[in-house]
């Protein structure tokens, strides 16, 4: 296993755990003009370009396959059964207006051959999707989604049509394929996703399952590992309320089944993460106003766990998905929480200070963090952890050098065997790093006075959302509410039962106003008669109100002055109604 590490210092390859030290499998390609670099899905195949040619080598047996000259090529990714690697660079047109040449290139990775080449001119999504067993291939063109098979590019065998078809997501895994598409809201008509399985795409029932909302500029659309749901976040670039300085966002849940719901999230604010579990039965979001809040729903979109309010933006499942990360990168500390998701136990509790980039290791046991340019300039390098807060191998860049890109060497599911969860920190040779804990500044006038500990938030701890024995399922925020309304008017009886029942027993002095709100108001029996002695005593005592700020100096008004000289008469009404005159 290794981990290329692509910067200044060029690229290189570093041998993951136990070792750590540079490979040999890979020869150091020297010089700063190494763009790209990208494995196969295998991990059996390193493809990188160097500013001159775009080369492809074995990992497994050390040789260079091939090289292409494409000096400047940007992009790059292999197909998942390593039949083809697609290259791409930015589009140009001539001079004098005429179109440019093709710019996104497919090429036989068995014979070096160009397959195809295709004008791509965005470089978002300029990949063209292929299935797992690489039988179907799709290319989103102008309100249409082609679709090739067996890699054979110069027929495409359907097409999927729909007017201003913006993105397009292809289901992970074997036969039926499916896809989800993405139709952007325009003149008042709702935005769309649409999930459809190939290649039933004509008629108006073909499709599997339609979920159309408003609020919606971009959408990210995520497939669960058994191609059985979708969830989609809607975000809009401008919060109109002015909330948010991130815009808004929803996140809507649709299964091929043709359910369909929107995931409601108990904190208002950005939703900053979701991730499905590999288990495809349960996935976890990030969200809400700082501190953030994170909770994993089960696919009926119930909370099964919620993990609290913390300073997070991020979330991380294990390839094995036994164990989450929670994590707060990019303007917060770095701190993360690594929980065993099967027991909801806190694991470890490690800081990764100044992170731009986080990966799991393909064997389930580590973790991989970097500060990586252009993102942060400074301080550049990466760490290696084992999932137990142990820093195992660390490297800092020199001051004048730049580390740009860093991850781990791809493996298929099942070469690394699920192990057995340890709460007990592995032993590092590196010695433990404690996060500097800047101490809050404190004006020259309470700096010798005792510390008070003011929270600007109230955070809320982890809860097991799971229904109980004998529930159906949790009970919904609304619901909740309504139970502890009832549970407090429960006990309000209780207490009124045993001052009843204890006659004798001398009532403890309380201030009128406490006094209202728990001991029960004396009743006539007439309900009419009530509601006037309640209305009259509401008045006394917004008459006492204005009385106390007449004391304080306070210059009243004309009609709060009508009142207080009603207060005689009020008293007299008051007497008369309690003695039933």
């Amino acid at each position: 296993m290794g981990a290329p590490v692509r910067g200044s210092e060029g690229l290189y390859m570093v041998n993951g755990p136990p070792h750590f030290t540079e490979s040999t499998v890979f020869p150091r390609e020297s010089g700063k003009n190494c763009k790209v670099y990208t494995f196969s899905k295998d991990g059996t195949l390193f493809a990188w370009g160097n500013g001159e040619k775009i080369n492809i080598f074995n990992v497994t047996n050390k040789g260079l396959l091939h090289s292409f000259d494409l000096p400047k090529a940007v992009c790059l990714e292999f197909s998942p059964k390593n039949t083809v690697l697609a290259t791409w660079q930015p589009y140009t047109t001539s001079k004098d207006g005429t179109a440019g040449t093709p710019n996104l290139q497919l090429y036989d990775v068995k014979t070096g051959t160009c397959l195809k080449s295709f004008i791509q001119k965005k470089g978002q999504n300029w990949c063209p999707s292929w299935s797992d067993d690489e039988i179907i291939c799709a290319r989103n063109v102008s309100n249409e989604v082609h679709f090739f098979e067996n890699n054979n590019f110069n027929t495409i065998t359907n097409k999927l049509h729909l007017q201003k078809i913006n993105d397009f997501v292809l289901s992970p895994g074997p036969q039926p394929y499916k896809v989800a598409v993405y139709v952007p809201g325009s003149k008042g008509a709702p935005s769309f996703v649409r999930l459809y399985q190939y290649p039933n795409f004509d008629g108006p029932h073909a499709a599997l399952a339609n979920k159309s909302f408003f609020k919606a500029d971009k959408v990210t659309m995520l497939w669960n590992k058994k191609a059985t749901a979708v969830l989609v976040i809607a975000s809009t670039e401008v919060d109109k309320t002015g909330a948010s300085y991130y815009g808004e966002q929803t996140l809507h849940y649709i299964a091929t089944n043709g359910e369909s719901a929107v995931v409601q999230l108990p904190k208002n604010g950005p939703i900053y993460d979701v991730v499905w579990n590999s288990s495809s039965t349960e996935f976890c979001a990030v969200y809400g106003f700082m501190p953030a809040k994170a909770t994993i729903f089960n696919l009926k979109c119930d909370p099964v766990f919620d993990f609290g309010t913390g300073p997070r933006n991020a979330a991380y499942y294990s390839p094995h998905g036994h164990i989450l990360v929670l994590a707060g990168f990019g303007n917060l500390r770095g701190q993360m929480e690594v929980w065993d998701v099967k027991n909801y136990k806190l694991i470890s509790k490690p800081v990764a200070s100044d992170s731009t980039f986080f990966a799991w290791c393909p064997d389930g046991e580590h973790i991989l963090t970097a500060t990586c340019a252009p993102r942060l300039r400074v301080n550049n390098g990466y760490k290696i952890w084992h999932y137990t807060g142990s820093v195992l191998h660390k490297y800092d860049v020199p001051s004048n050098a730049e580390l740009w890109q860093i991850s781990w060497q791809p493996f298929l599911d099942g070469i690394f065997p699920k192990k057995a969860i340890t709460y007990q920190a592995v032993p590092s040779d590196l010695p433990s790093e404690e996060p500097k804990t800047a101490t809050a500044y404190r004006p020259p006038a309470l700096r010798n006075k005792p510390i008070t500990n003011s929270k600007l938030h109230e955070e809320e701890p982890p809860q097991n959302m799971k229904p109980q024995p004998g529930n159906d399922k949790p009970l919904s925020k609304t619901a909740l509410k309504n139970q502890r309304k009832h549970e407090a008017k429960k006990a309000a009886k209780q207490e009124a039962r045993s001052d009843k029942s204890s006659p004798d027993s001398a009532p403890t002095p309380a201030p009128e106003s406490s006094a209202q709100k728990t001991v029960p108001q004396s009743t006539s029996g007439d309900p009419e008669r009530d509601k006037k002695i309640k209305n009259l005593k509401k008045k006394l005592k917004a008459i006492e109100q204005l009385k106390e700020q007449a004391a304080t100096g306070k210059q009243l008004e004309k009609n709060q002055l009508e009142k207080i000289q009603k207060e005689k008469a009020l008293l007299q009404e008051l007497e008369n109604l309690e003695l039933g005159i």
